[in-house]
């Protein structure tokens, strides 16, 4: 199968709402569009598909991220693959393109959260030699 790793553009908001629709977020195209403008324009974050002939299959997002008590490092904060392409390299070419945009920016370390209800995930994150470090609750607070 021959996939291609592009940095995203907005032509891409429709394919990429299915994409994370199937993941079970109910965001909408007009919210995509939203959020993919602003993020394509930041200058810490980064937007790759993959492509296989026409289809969009999969999407990942990478952000440089700071904190006061471990300084800088990259982290994937959205990752999907459509069903069909699973398990034939697609999530690993894009994490692979998140982890080169990140050594290009100097970034020694890539870190990644995933739901513990993701199974699969888990599994494909170890995979790439990503090692668990933590589990943790997320809070939320709607303003």
């Amino acid at each position: 199968m021959n996939i291609s790793i592009t940095t995203a553009t907005l032509n891409d908001v429709i394919a990429i709402t299915a994409l994370t629709q199937e993941l079970g977020y109910s965001a909408t195209e007009a919210q995509t569009q939203e959020w993919l403008s602003y993020i394509l324009n930041s200058k810490t974050h980064r937007v790759m598909v993959a492509v296989s002939g026409k289809a969009l299959c999969g999407w990942i997002v990478v952000e440089k991220r700071i904190s006061l008590e471990a300084g800088f490092k990259a982290e994937i904060t959205g990752l999907v693959v459509n069903t069909q392409y699973r398990r034939v390299g697609v999530g690993n070419q894009l994490v692979q393109a998140a982890q080169v945009w990140a050594t290009n920016l100097g970034l020694a370390r890539l870190s990644v959260h995933s739901n513990i209800t993701r199974d699969a995930s888990h599994v494909f994150y170890q995979s790439l030699a990503f090692v668990l470090k933590k589990t943790s609750h997320n809070y939320e607070k709607v303003l």
